[in-house]
């Protein structure tokens, strides 16, 4: 083990030092980051401490060598009880060296400690976490200046009460959510490599209009499904002609880029394409759109259930994370769609209550950078309020908390009852997808819920709109199982990682984003802001699960009996080792979205009472 090095001064809590603001943004983020490398173990963090009782609380005490082994140290990080997929959280932004009492802050001065410790391979990693961190730091620091005048132009655009953000003004949650922080990466609101300027063009918390660049190929050289954009989008998709280039009509055809792709990473596709020289950037403008929270999804002001999803060259939620466009996942998403409705067909229930958006139109020139995805959603939301979940507990105009809003509309002012009609149709419906031997990648991010009225009862009616669904786990004997067969098209997926002979890729997959990221990250959270006693939501959430699993039946149950319920450690992703801090050959990770660790369960009983 190489030697801790002597850091230095403190230049990060210096600069800091100067804002209040600035030292409050500062210590919040290194909590969430030395949070997340303890839940993910990163050098030994939480199996090679021990627990050191002090005065003021709980230690946790990391021993390492120095290089010649002389001399024995320690780092010792302050711990309080946590409990969602950690026993612990990080108490105080800081370490401790033992042998001097020297803290040591801020997130340059902390990573460089750890990694010290680290395996040689991977301290290129914590160099490249480091960027991570300097870049979220100056997002939090932007957010808390524009926070407040940027909630405040989406409630004179679209009213002050978001429970009545409905079919255009539903585009304002996404603006809302990305003020909001993941409940598991700690440097979720950065964006690698954009410049302040670029995110006020582009970013989704800013809410102004984009106006995609329009590539003109040839047409052999571009795969479209179903026929291109189709009648959909038909007035509204130019063509080479209303481009300013009528002699290219017959054989040329057109693709959008986002106007961050455009300049070297575009040079860069069309050169590795062999497309450089005959594809044609053109300069009118056309379309004008809105970022939605994954930001390279774009959504017309004017038809807001009709999106773009465009490639980016830049990544979120790690570095490896890249949010560019692999062809074969655009085939995936639509199989996927193709499998789900093929469910739904033999489920009754679900066929008002769980709506998928059309993702099956799409083209491509062969490279991550030149795709587009048109993406539908169903014309009977028009009157629905449609929330992604990932802005349930982010700030409403007015300071109180978009699901506050939304409850004293459609559930009596009452949060924690909406938590439970949620919870209700979320486990029903992928339960029984795990019955198919299906899990999905459906986080907060990529289900909405639709809330109205029903016109004939007057109450409430919520639905589930899911999207993004190109990167599910199949058990395949399972669903041949389900069915009576494989089903016909299922050769339409392109990605063979989807594909499993047993239950195990889906048993992580169904409790990492199902019941930590969609339902867990809600009990805490809203026990965090006061709602109710973090032991009752808990119990909502094993009791609303429980019944899921119980209406199931047969060996998927006792699958997911055995593996969520009643296990006493649960699967956990570790998306800072997988997504940034260590490579695909270090990690061992096949996907960086599905690499994990484990964490304590907090469903067992009494788990939520400490």
């Amino acid at each position: 083990m190489t030697s801790l090095p002597d850091t230095g001064t403190d230049t990060d809590t210096q600069t800091t030092a100067e804002s209040g603001a600035d030292t409050c943004t500062e210590a919040e983020l290194m909590l969430r980051v030395l949070s997340a490398l303890l839940r993910e173990d990163v050098v030994g963090l939480r199996t090679r401490s021990t627990l050191v009782e002090e005065p003021d609380g709980r230690w946790l005490r990391l021993p390492y060598a120095y290089g010649d082994g002389s001399h024995q140290d320690a780092l010792l990080l302050p711990v309080t009880e946590d409990g969602f997929q950690s026993e612990y959280a990080a108490r105080l932004p800081l370490l401790r060296r033992a042998s001097d009492g020297r803290e040591l802050t801020g997130t340059d001065t902390v990573l460089r400690a750890l990694r010290a410790l680290a395996d040689p391979a991977d301290q290129a990693g914590f160099d490249a976490f480091a960027e991570e961190c300097r870049q979220t730091t100056a997002t939090l620091r932007l957010h808390a200046r524009v926070r407040e005048e940027a909630i405040g132009r989406l409630a004179k655009r679209y009213g002050p009460d978001t429970a009545d953000w409905t079919y255009a003004r539903s585009l304002g949650f996404d603006a809302l959510a990305a003020f909001h922080d993941h409940p598991v990466y700690p440097t979720s609101r950065g964006r690698s490599g954009l410049s302040e300027t670029e995110l006020h063009a582009y970013a989704p918390e800013f809410h102004q209009e984009v106006a995609p660049r329009w590539l003109v190929l040839p047409r052999e050289a571009v795969t479209e499904s179903c026929g291109g954009p189709g009648e959909v989008y038909s007035l509204l998709w130019p063509t080479p002609a209303s481009l300013g280039m009528p002699e290219l009509r017959d054989s040329h055809t057109v693709l959008p880029v986002h106007p961050l792709t455009v300049g070297r990473p575009l040079a860069e596709a069309l050169r590795a394409t062999g497309l450089e020289g005959r594809a044609f950037l053109a300069d009118r403008p056309h379309l004008a759109l809105l970022p939605t929270l994954s930001m390279r999804t774009l959504a017309d002001r004017a038809h807001p259930l009709l999106h773009l999803k465009l490639p980016l060259a830049t990544a979120t939620l790690g570095l490896r994370n890249r949010r560019t466009i692999k062809p074969g996942t655009l085939a995936d998403g639509a199989a996927c769609q193709l499998l789900l409705r093929q469910v739904i067909a033999r489920e009754p229930r679900f066929q008002e209550s769980v709506l998928l958006a059309d993702e099956r139109r799409y083209a491509h020139a062969g490279h991550e950078l030149l795709a587009v995805m048109l993406r539908r959603y169903p014309e009977d939301l028009q009157n629905s309020v449609l929330v992604p979940m990932a802005a349930l507990l982010a700030q409403a105009p007015g300071g109180r908390l978009v699901i506050d809003q939304l409850a004293d509309r459609f559930y009596d002012s009452d949060p924690v009852a909406l938590l439970d009609g949620l919870l209700a149709l979320l486990f029903d419906w992928q339960t029984t997808l795990f019955g198919y031997g299906i899990a999905l990648e459906s986080h907060q991010q990529n289900i909405s819920l639709a809330l109205d009225r029903d016109r004939r009862t007057g109450t409430t009616r919520l639905r589930l709109v899911l999207k993004d669904n190109d990167g599910p786990r199949i058990n395949t004997a399972r669903l041949r199982q389900a069915l009576g067969e494989l089903p016909s098209r299922i050769d339409e997926f392109d990605d063979e990682r989807i594909f499993c002979a047993s239950d195990d890729p889906l048993v992580d997959l169904f409790t990492t984003i199902t019941v930590h990221l969609c339902a867990g990250s809600y009990a805490f959270g809203l026990a965090a802001h006061g709602r109710a006693p973090l032991d009752q939501l808990l119990r909502l959430v094993r009791d609303r699960l429980t019944e899921a699993v119980d209406r199931l039946g047969g060996e998927p149950a006792d699958v997911l009996r055995e593996r969520v319920l009643e296990a006493e450690r649960l699967p956990v992703k570790a998306m800072v080792s997988a997504g940034t801090l260590l490579s695909k050959e270090r990690s061992g990770a096949a996907d960086i979205n599905k690499h994990y660790t484990t964490g304590p369960n907090y469903l067992l009983d009494g788990a939520g009472s400490r």
